[in-house]
């Protein structure tokens, strides 16, 4: 048989150790070695569920798998949170714009004007309108219908705010009433401002149809009285509700006396 040939070099053969409970701590050096050969490596933190591609790397802070966590949810979860938890800086108090103030300052303008000139300008309507519309006196009291006879002047300020409510009212009964206009600035009426015992102006007198006066109503009064007591005319009633009644005048001694040239006018 050929022999094997031995060499100095061989396997190390450990020794066993035995633990025995009197050794002291110093004795069992190789087993701290080890722990403090384990202490050295650094820790290692890796995603629960890591992406393709992605590998645990050391040194990494809790906080930032944290993050990548926060991350790895779905992206629309993702932009709906993102948008609730993130908030705009905030700016203060928002003011209104020049523009915005000007269209307020416009529409408060339009809106004063309209308040302030619709009882003055309603419908437009003017004293010489409805003098113009006006019945002829003579005429008035020969076609058989009742009359509102109004004596008025142009300088008058009361019978020109009066004139859009006599002109509704003369509107609506004007084919059953009679509507005369007497200017007391025209000598030609004399007669008749005695007759009618005009004082103050606007003077408003309501003759039947045989041309008997009923009742007058003088100066600024609620539009009921004009149109009521003209309503009892145009149904025939015997009396009237206001057969007298004064307001605020203008005195018909300060009227400015002239002849009218014209004689069919009845103005």
């Amino acid at each position: 048989m050929a022999k094997v040939a031995s060499s100095s070099i061989g396997l190390h053969r450990p020794k066993p150790f035995h633990f025995r409970p009197n050794q002291p701590l110093h004795s069992v050096k190789p087993f701290n070695y080890q722990l403090n050969n384990l202490r050295k490596y650094q820790r290692i933190y890796c995603q629960t569920e890591p992406k393709t591609g992605d590998c645990c790397q050391p040194n990494s802070d809790p906080s930032e798998s944290a993050v990548k966590e926060k991350s790895s949810i779905e992206p629309g979860a993702g932009n709906e949170s993102s948008k609730a938890e993130v908030s705009p800086p905030s700016t203060g108090p928002e003011y209104p714009t020049r523009d915005f103030n000007r269209r307020v300052a416009l529409v408060s303008v339009l809106a004063a004007l309209g308040l302030f000139s619709s009882p003055r300008l309603d419908l437009g309507v003017s004293l010489k309108d409805i003098t113009a519309a006006a019945l002829p006196y003579e005429e008035a009291l020969s076609n058989g219908k009742p009359t509102v006879v109004e004596f008025y002047a142009d300088w008058c300020e009361v019978c020109r705010e009066l004139a859009p409510d006599v002109y509704k009212v003369e509107q609506q009964y004007k084919d059953r009433v009679n509507f005369v206009m007497l200017n007391v600035d025209n000598t030609k009426w004399e007669q008749e401002l005695d007759e009618f015992g005009v004082e103050g102006i606007p003077h408003f007198a309501f003759l039947d149809k045989d041309g008997n006066e009923e009742g007058n109503v003088v100066g600024r009064l609620p539009k009921q009285y004009l149109l009521e007591n003209v309503d009892a005319l145009a149904k025939g009633k015997e009396s009237i509700p206001y057969s007298r009644a004064v307001g605020q005048y203008t005195s018909a001694e300060s009227r400015k006396v002239h002849q009218i040239s014209d004689p069919r006018s009845h103005g």
